[in-house]
């Protein structure tokens, strides 16, 4: 059967029945399959869908991801009536995929939308800021113990520190000798870089509903006004803290440079990028949060960076087993990089809290 023919099949399984014209093939996203799949309505007009092939490979408990999904958007869709929403479409017996052997396919509404890897625009990243923001305060009243923790410890710096003290241990590629002061240098900051997860270990820093990729090329805005129309890219929602969220978003869009970067000195966080994203992100969840959530969240930002230095240095020493890689150093590239973010961070953190004391005292 050919793809256009699986794809007909597919809809007709979402209860789609109109008259179909063809599909596209959209590059959204290194991990699964996704078509634009096109349709004439009974009335002449046309009408699009999103579907795609998911890669259950990469997400091994694909049900428990969808039941996430499906119980968070539709929480959200709940919250903004008559309003652009992310809707996920259910089959017969109201299940929002269909496995066809080896095949997980779902099927989303499509929006039209712009959407940007990079960004300098104030106003703009201001609005991608809000949608994040607005994500975790449309979800304030989800009882997050419906959600599975699909990927486990995910966030938990600890283990990812752990990880790599036995990576360093086990030395699978005959590569530790050459990134000692790597290595020395995320151990001695591993306790300020555990913080995150030491407070919630304590109890002190609230679970929430986190989206945990928070990219801003997962942002959908409108094509003329560049206002904010829905986040996507769902997979990664689960349990987690407010700083998992905001700090990520920061370590992708703040810094100077590409997290590949080759020239680590050029790396450092771009302070006029955290203020835009933190008006936006802080104008919808100041009201929501706890003392220690605004005490932690600037710090938050050097967490993820140290974190994903962990995680990188960690497959590099293991012989690139996890992230792709375009080349033999990629890995250590990419840990380079985030230690000269994450340095640069730590020399501008007074800066850092002081501009989201002042974003919530304005948004408050």
């Amino acid at each position: 059967m050919d793809l256009n023919q699986k794809l007909q099949e597919v809809c007709k399984l979402f209860r789609i029945y109109d008259e179909y014209v063809g599909y596209e093939t959209i590059q959204m996203g290194n991990v699964n399959h996704t078509y634009k799949v096109n349709f004439i309505l009974a009335d002449g007009s046309p009408k699009s869908f999103l579907v795609q092939n998911v890669n259950t490979y990469a997400f091994r408990t694909p049900v428990q991801l969808m039941e996430n999904i499906d119980k968070v958007t539709e929480h959200i869709r709940e919250k903004k009536p008559g309003q652009t929403a992310l809707h996920f479409h259910h089959t017969a017996d109201r299940k929002t995929y269909v496995i066809d052997g080896d095949n997980f396919w779902r099927m989303t509404n499509y929006i039209r939308s712009t959407t940007y890897n990079t960004l300098l625009d104030p106003q703009i990243l201001r609005n991608a800021g809000m949608a994040f923001g607005e994500f975790q305060t449309q979800l304030a009243d989800f009882d997050i113990t419906q959600l599975y923790e699909t990927i486990p410890n995910f966030h938990n710096t600890r283990k990812r520190y752990e990880k790599l003290l036995s990576s360093v241990q086990e030395d699978k590629a005959g590569r530790v000798k050459e990134v000692r002061e790597e290595i020395d240098w995320l151990l001695s900051v591993q306790d300020l870089a555990c913080t995150l997860t030491d407070l919630n270990n304590a109890g002190q820093l609230p679970l929430r509903v986190t989206h945990n990729d928070t990219k801003i090329n997962n942002v959908l805005f409108d094509s003329e006004t560049n206002r904010a129309l829905v986040v996507i890219d769902l997979d990664t929602v689960m349990p987690g803290l407010m700083g998992h969220d905001f700090g990520d978003a920061i370590r992708f869009a703040a810094n100077f440079v590409e997290e590949d970067c080759p020239e680590p000195e050029k790396a450092g966080v771009n302070l006029d990028v955290f203020r835009a994203f933190a008006e936006g992100f802080l104008s919808t969840t100041a009201k929501t949060m706890t003392e220690k959530e605004v005490e932690t969240l600037a710090l938050s930002c050097f967490v993820l960076t140290a974190e994903l230095a962990t995680r990188f240095l960690a497959d590099y020493l293991d012989g690139d087993l996890y992230f792709k890689t375009n080349y033999p150093e990629h890995n250590l590239v990419r840990t380079r990089c985030q230690i000269a973010l994450a340095k640069d961070m730590l020399k501008k953190m007074d800066e850092m809290e002081k501009i989201v004391r002042d974003c919530v005292e304005k948004a408050k």
